[in-house]
């Protein structure tokens, strides 16, 4: 009986056992079929963003190779337009003193800086040789102009002798002994005039060795300044100008008034005529003007250089220009207020020569040939091809072409600029 109980509490144990472990097994596939599910769903989601991110990288790619350039208008060329162009200052007067004669620099009075007056003795010359020269021509005159009283006396006595011969009555001399006196006296005559030539030629010899003793002095050819002293006392002088062995001793220049020398060119030559007013500016002397006038072209063009030589003329009072200066000239020339004005960097040079990239409708490029004026410096003139409304591209790339659409960077908007970072951070 108490095995039978036992068997019988087994079996109720048993019964309550298995519908608990039945739904155990249902549970867990419950669970993996949701884990599926979520599974899927993730998936999902992430190639449906992945494709999103791909579209937005495709479009910010897109936006990336629509090049970005600033636009500008041209400008009407103002009445008249400045030319600016290099001068060189020379003096108004300028010379180089060379020794005329040979010998020892005795003394020097000037040095270089020193204003001096016309005539003034700047230095002065030992010249011995000269000297000895000078004497011994001298006394060759001395004794030249005593042969001829020697030949005047002969002449006064063969003319005398002479005249009684022909006076004598006839019978009283012989006419051979006539003609004889009459020869002698022609004799006396030629004798006496060489010897007035030879005195004339002596004298010509004094007279050039005294002018050369006045070129032992070196003066002062004008009024100016003294710019070079390229000798000093005790110094050889040998006379002659401009070679190796013979250097300058001074230099001298009028400094009151300068010249000053500008190649202007050929494509400007028309608007410079004498008379004309221009500014002058030194880099030594920054935001100072000087006046000059055109005095003179050459009426010529450089066929090197393609250029019209113009000289300007202006005073120089205070002695502020210096010459061998370099200067800055300003020209104003007269210009056409029709023709329009471009930066240089506007330019695109093609095949097709001289072009310049517009923007046209919808913001696509549209490339024009143009014909260039003047060249101003960092802008240009240009003459046909481009209108007043266009508007151009500046600094254009070089890749560049018609019907390429573009943005303009002065209408970009904080949106399309945020819309340019990159959108790598957003993909997974």
């Amino acid at each position: 009986m108490q095995d039978e109980h036992v068997v019988q509490e087994k079996f109720t144990t048993a019964r309550e056992a298995t519908p608990a472990e039945a739904r155990a097994p249902r549970g867990l596939r419950l669970a993996g079929l949701c884990a599926l599910v979520v599974a899927i769903a993730v998936v999902v989601f992430g190639i449906v963003e992945r494709r999103q991110n791909e579209v937005t990288v495709a479009q910010w790619t897109e936006a990336q190779a629509i090049p970005e350039v600033a636009v500008l208008t041209p400008k009407s060329s103002p009445a008249v337009a400045p030319l600016v162009l290099p001068g060189n200052i020379q003096a108004w007067y300028e010379a180089p003193m060379y020794a005329r004669v040979s010998g020892y620099l005795k003394m020097w009075y000037f040095d270089y800086g020193a204003h001096v007056k016309k005539g003034e003795v700047l230095a002065e010359i030992d010249t011995p040789d000269l000297d000895a020269q000078l004497a011994a021509g001298q006394a060759k005159l001395n004794s030249a102009l005593a042969v001829v009283n020697v030949r005047k006396a002969e002449l006064q006595f063969a003319e005398s002798t002479y005249n009684r011969w022909r006076e004598s009555p006839k019978g009283v001399v012989s006419e051979q002994e006539t003609e004889s006196k009459q020869a002698d006296y022609g004799s006396a005559m030629a004798r006496l005039n060489a010897a007035n030539a030879e005195v004339a030629a002596d004298q010509g010899e004094v007279d050039r060795l005294n002018a050369l003793e006045g070129f032992k002095k070196i003066i002062a050819p004008f009024d100016g300044v003294v710019t070079a002293r390229e000798t000093d006392i005790g110094a050889l002088i040998n006379a002659g100008s401009g070679t190796s062995n013979e250097p300058e001793l001074f230099r001298m220049a009028d400094v009151s008034k300068m010249r000053i020398f500008v190649q202007v060119p050929q494509q400007q030559s028309a608007g410079i005529a004498p008379g004309q007013e221009a500014e002058v500016h030194l880099p030594q002397y920054p935001g100072r003007t000087f006046k000059a006038t055109v005095a003179t072209t050459s009426d010529a063009i450089n066929m090197e250089a393609r250029t019209l030589l113009v000289e300007l003329h202006v005073d120089n009072p205070d002695g502020l220009l210096q010459p061998g200066a370099y200067a800055q000239v300003v020209f104003r020339l007269p210009s056409n207020p029709d023709v329009l004005r471009i930066p240089t960097s506007a330019l695109v040079f093609r095949k097709q020569g001289l072009q310049v990239a517009t923007l046209g409708p919808g913001d696509k490029i549209e490339l024009k040939s143009v014909t260039l004026g003047r060249n101003l410096g960092t802008d240009v003139e240009v003459v046909s091809g481009l209108s007043a409304s266009d508007r151009v591209v500046d600094s254009p790339p070089d890749s560049l072409a018609s019907g390429d659409l573009v943005h303009v960077a002065s209408d970009q908007t904080p949106d399309r600029d945020a819309q340019a970072t990159t959108p790598d951070a957003k993909a997974p």
